[in-house]
């Protein structure tokens, strides 16, 4: 059993310092080194040309395409602006045009119908002027026959009286009476 004991702990030993000698990462091996080198001299000239010939031109053309597409874009929108801008002047200037009609209109509707109301009141100037002198006359013909009855109504009063009293009165003498006393 010691033979086996020494045996196995020489087992253990030879492991062990084959595990100290043994290298640890493959990509520190010296040994290998060379290999590595050349491959990853390989791998980055084949990046290089993918992304050279291949990635790099797509990524630019995508890139000149959207700065063109940006530009028309603004230049599109300045042009919408500018045509903005006229469309508002021009929208301006027609309510500036129809304000000034509208206000010619309505003082032309205004003149009309003022030159329509000055004839209407001329007319009814006249009409009450008119009925103003039949009033009148009315007036004076019913003063006249008003004057005119109380003449003949102090003529018949005054001869009534002169009667009742007892005299006889003479229809010359109360008239001529009568007619002084309405004078004044």
């Amino acid at each position: 059993m010691a033979t086996e004991t020494h045996a196995a702990a020489g087992t253990a030993a030879d492991a062990a310092h084959g595990a100290a000698s043994a290298p640890g990462m493959p990509q520190l091996d010296f040994s290998t080194w060379g290999n590595q080198i050349f491959w990853l001299s390989i791998t980055l000239v084949v990046i290089y040309f993918v992304l050279s010939r291949i990635a790099l031109p797509r990524i630019g053309a995508v890139l000149s395409e959207r700065q063109g597409t940006i530009m028309k874009d603004i230049a599109a929108a300045e042009d919408l602006k500018a045509k903005a801008i006229e469309a508002e002047k021009a929208y301006d200037k027609a309510l500036a045009d129809a304000r000034a009609e509208a206000n010619r209109i309505a003082g032309e509707a205004r003149a009309a119908i003022q030159a329509d109301l000055d004839v209407a009141i001329a007319k009814a100037d006249t009409e009450i002027a008119a009925k103003t002198a039949e009033g009148e006359k009315a007036i004076a013909a019913i003063r006249a026959s008003a004057v005119e009855s109380v003449a003949a109504v102090a003529n018949d009063t005054a001869e009534a009286i002169v009667a009742s009293m007892g005299g006889k009165a003479d229809a010359k003498a109360i008239a001529a009476a009568v007619t002084a006393r309405m004078k004044g």
